[in-house]
């Protein structure tokens, strides 16, 4: 079996916990899947128009943002969104996964992240009211949707380094959008959001992939190779 592709979307930082995590956490899937898996750092400054994304199976957008190329995550995410390509984005690449949901998706051309534009008329990602850097904290995950399903729960503890969330306005526009809110915490603040219509795409603000420091696969990162996986062999037949 070909091994699964999977592009990592990032500036890779080995001084980054995330970063340090998701090649255990692919690992750790490949192992509890079956699925042999391969993964490939793509730099944001070298995606271009993204016909090289075509090469891979399965697309992660992760951590640590800005990126030294927001359009090229833009692109790769949008790619991932509209060919149907197995899509996670963690922590910046649920951020980015926001903004580019709103420019492409909502027709706003103007939205913005405020990290790379603290004075945007339209920020779809702001600063949160208190940061959420190096902490853990519960997750409500809606009845019925697919990360509940996924986890076999409705309600998780997991870690974060993030200081920017979920803009005013993005959450009430996609009310009657195929991408919507799937998971909250205490405060009814968003801290994930799942794409119907589509084979796989989950955008979470939280930092799953940190499991696998403790040598714990992922859930979410265990379903996305499954999937891929199907994908390809679907495709094969």
């Amino acid at each position: 079996m070909r091994a699964l592709r999977v592009g990592l979307i990032g500036d890779r930082d080995d001084s980054v916990v995330a970063h340090r995590a998701i090649p255990q956490a692919l690992a750790l899937a490949a192992d509890a899947s079956g699925i042999p898996v391969e993964w490939e750092w793509v730099g944001t400054d070298t995606i271009g128009d993204g016909k090289t994304l075509h090469a891979f199976d399965a697309l992660w957008c992760v951590p640590a943002s800005p990126y030294r190329d927001m359009d090229g995550a833009l692109t790769a995410i949008r790619y991932a969104r509209e060919a149907g390509v197995p899509f996670l984005g963690t922590c910046g690449g649920f951020q980015h996964a926001v903004v580019e949901y709103a420019r492409h998706a909502l027709g706003w051309a103007d939205a913005e992240h405020a990290e790379t534009a603290p004075d945007a008329a339209r920020p779809v990602i702001i600063p949160l009211s208190c940061g959420l850097v190096e902490v853990r904290d519960n997750v409500h995950l809606k009845s019925g949707s697919r990360i509940a399903d996924i986890y076999g729960k409705t309600s998780v503890e997991e870690g974060y380094h993030c200081n920017y969330g979920l803009g005013s306005g993005f959450r009430d526009a996609i009310a009657d959008h195929p991408l919507h809110v799937v998971a909250v915490d205490d405060q009814d603040d968003v801290r994930a959001l799942e794409l119907d219509n589509h084979p796989y795409f989950i955008v979470t603000l939280f930092q799953h992939e940190r499991a696998a420091l403790q040598g714990i696969c992922p859930p979410l990162v265990k379903t996305f190779v499954q999937v891929a996986g199907d994908l390809r062999i679907g495709r094969a037949a």
